[in-house]
């Protein structure tokens, strides 16, 4: 089998991208929808399209995908499975970014697509942070650690985003922009963990 397939079936990549592709099908529905952000400090009145706001959860959908059963074998594998990871999420990324261009055939502003994109590099970099640092199987905890408290506590008594609620900023933020790309770029060059004694042993 190629060793790219294999590394795709390993972590159920297919059954991920059908259930993202479902997410992207319904955000299409409700391309003019808005969230409203109930920010609990102070009475605002802000709102993010819905397209803006679902890439988080793509990086939980497709976060599963980091997850393997068999990373032991992985560990001392001849495969260059660092490689294949990063090529993983450079395709994730892709891939995301292909879902969040569906609502554009359903009258998503230009504007909102280039925020959706932003959000979807970005979260799916936390993802992966995430994984690396708690386990794979708990790629989707910093994603929605952040998401949370940027929709509860974001917005400011001016009306507008924190400097670091990122991902309820206009495309237009260089700041949001930089965020998004530094937590992508980090999950790109982060290495993966390292093996076990016991791993190192069977080497």
């Amino acid at each position: 089998m190629n060793p790219a397939l294999a590394h795709a079936r390993s972590r159920n990549l297919p059954r991920a991208a059908a259930a993202a592709a479902v997410v992207a099908l319904a955000t299409a529905v409700f391309t003019r929808g808005q969230v409203d952000i109930p920010d609990f400090r102070h009475l605002v009145d802000y709102a993010v399209p819905v397209a803006a706001v679902v890439p988080v959860a793509y990086a939980v959908v497709l976060g599963t995908t980091l997850h393997t059963p068999m990373a032991d074998l992985e560990h001392v594998s001849a495969r260059p499975v660092p490689l294949y990871r990063r090529l993983q999420l450079v395709a994730l990324t892709l891939f995301a970014t292909a879902l969040t261009a569906l609502p554009l055939a359903f009258g998503l502003p230009v504007e909102v697509f280039t925020a959706s994109v932003r959000n979807a590099a970005g979260y799916l970099g936390l993802a992966v942070i995430s994984a690396r640092f708690f386990g794979s199987g708990l790629a989707w905890l910093l994603p929605l650690a952040t998401f949370g408290p940027t929709l509860l506590l974001g917005v400011g008594v001016d009306n507008t985003p924190e400097w670091w609620a990122w991902s309820i900023h206009p495309a237009t933020s260089p700041g949001a922009l930089t965020i998004a790309a530094v937590l992508w770029l980090a999950a790109l060059l982060l290495p993966g963990p390292p093996p076990s004694a016991d791993d190192r042993a069977e080497s």
